[in-house]
């Protein structure tokens, strides 16, 4: 990757699970068609106003094929099982008779309708990541959920059908992420800074219209919406890394519209970009290193950190052979480790790539990288990171300049040897955006609401695990309820230990909170 952060989210992190369910090259995510654009309807003599109040009607109906925009991990609609529907929304919600936006959605009703609760809405993170498509493609992993709840999930404004971000050309984002994300020298830091203007000056030429609106506080008043027009008098809620945060922030506009909520891979909310950043970069070095304990209990190959470095410093001067004709270059191996460390599971492709690369073969770490940009085998990009980067920049009013990061390296570097100056000079990414940012940190404070399960790991790399202790106190005393996982990974309930799926199935299905500080290994 050029630039972007990592995701602290599952847009890799989907893909993660996706390559446990079938194999890192079928992984990658597929992506097609064009992007849809925001649907305006005025108030004209030949055009009715359209409805975007809590009486509209979803007209739920079988599931097309994943879009190019949503970047779905196979080309084939989710089966029977699924229904997809359009919520209509206001763009603007300060103009809610002007223009509209439209609100990809997906569906599969309770097993148990008997027993039925209600709606539980899905957010998978990213921020970025098509819900459309990921829900169904997991939903093994929420059987037991579904059996009173319809699961539900949907594509943000901005992402994938809902109007998704487009910027650059495929051949260009190639280029881009190939690029040098860890300038060294002036003329390479002009470079980077000539890269980001482009990079805003297309996304604002391609989807301008809806940068404005594409932010965290209008997506949670578009989840308390779909609340209402589904029927349901809570917001039942499943929130996962950047869902945390979107999760909070819906919180605490809507308190007393909370029903049982669960934060996985939690975000903190009390960090601004550059500490949000300083915190991936220890916590990708802290699952890095936990990587290479547990390698050399059952591999004579493992990589160590001062190989690592050495292969990076390497590609920087001279880019191996990858795929396609395709160069692995420093920036691309780097996304490609760190898409690795997300899940235990990559782990093994971690060190057959670490090799591979040492032997001149760049073509797995290539293709976990793309995995973690959004380009499919097919050599075209999902919404996945100019959604990210556009949310991102909707939400942060920070924008730093050269001198400012250059002067945060060293920190950078104390934190990871690996990941240091990649993390550090990604806090360029909202550099000359066209629109301002919201806030210095999210507002979480949710004071009356119902309790809200936090869940964090203490392996976590994209979202470390002091975010779920600040983001439990920053909901406020009785509403957030911290349960730890010391496990691996991004994330806990999708870990496969029993502990945590037993203690939040016991909450979303039966209404049992855990003790506080609870602790799952």
């Amino acid at each position: 990757m050029a630039v972007q952060r990592l995701p602290s989210t599952p847009g890799s992190a989907a893909v993660s699970r996706s390559v446990r369910a079938g194999g890192l090259l079928t992984a990658v995510l597929l992506t097609m068609a064009a992007v849809t654009t925001a649907a305006g309807c005025g108030g004209g003599d030949d055009k009715p106003v359209a409805d975007v109040s809590d009486r509209q009607k979803l007209a739920w109906k079988a599931c097309p094929a994943p879009s190019g925009s949503q970047g779905g991990t196979a080309n084939k609609a989710p089966g029977n099982d699924w229904e997809c529907a359009t919520l209509r929304a206001p763009l603007d919600y300060t103009a809610p008779k002007g223009e509209t936006i439209d609100i990809a959605m997906i569906r599969a009703k309770a097993t148990d309708p008997a027993h039925r609760i209600g709606s539980l809405v899905f957010n998978f993170g990213g921020p970025g990541g098509s819900g459309v498509t990921t829900l169904p493609a997991f939903a093994d992993d929420y059987k037991k959920l579904r059996t009173r709840y319809d699961l539900v999930s949907f594509d943000p404004r901005g992402v994938g059908r809902s109007s998704g971000v487009t910027c650059l050309g495929d051949k260009e984002l190639d280029a881009y992420y190939a690029a040098d994300a860890t300038p060294d020298t002036k003329e390479k830091q002009r470079a980077l800074v000539d890269r980001v203007a482009q990079y805003a000056t297309a996304c604002a030429k391609h989807s301008g219209k809806i940068l404005p609106y594409v932010g965290t506080t209008n997506a949670a008043r578009d989840m308390d919406l779909m609340r209402q027009v589904l029927g349901e008098e809570k917001l039942h809620y499943f929130g996962v890394s950047y869902g945390t945060e979107l999760g909070g922030v819906y919180a605490h506009l809507f308190p007393d519209r909370v029903g049982r909520a669960l934060f996985d891979g939690v975000v903190d909310p009390t960090s601004d970009p550059v500490q949000g950043s300083l915190g991936q970069a220890k916590g990708f070095q802290l699952a890095l290193g936990n990587y290479m304990e547990a390698c050399v209990k059952t591999s004579d190959n493992c990589p160590t950190e001062q190989q690592i470095g050495d292969l990076l410093r390497r590609l920087e001067k001279k880019p191996i052979p990858g795929s396609g004709g395709r160069l692995l270059t420093r920036s691309l191996a780097t996304g490609g480790i760190a898409q690795s460390l997300y899940s235990k599971d990559f782990w093994d492709y971690l060190t057959e790539g670490l090799e591979d690369a040492g032997n001149g073969d760049g073509r797995l770490l290539l293709s976990l990288s793309d995995s973690m940009n959004g380009r499919g085998q097919d050599g075209r990009y999902s919404s996945l990171q100019s959604s990210l980067n556009a949310i991102t920049c909707a939400d942060s009013a920070q924008r730093y300049t050269t001198a400012e990061v250059e002067g945060k390296v060293p920190e950078f570097r104390k934190a990871s040897a690996v990941f240091g100056d990649f993390m550090a000079w990604s806090l360029t990414q909202c550099t000359g955006w066209p629109v301002k940012g919201e806030w210095q940190t999210p507002d979480v404070s949710a004071k009356g609401a119902a309790p809200i399960l936090v869940v964090g790991n203490t392996g976590d790399p994209a979202t470390p695990y002091e975010g779920a202790q600040r983001m439990a106190q920053q909901l406020g005393t009785g509403v957030g309820v911290e349960l730890t996982f010391r496990g691996q990974g991004h994330g806990a309930y999708d870990s496969g230990n029993a502990c945590v799926k037993g203690a939040v199935d016991a909450y979303l299905l039966e209404g049992t909170v855990p003790q506080a500080g609870k602790i799952c290994s």
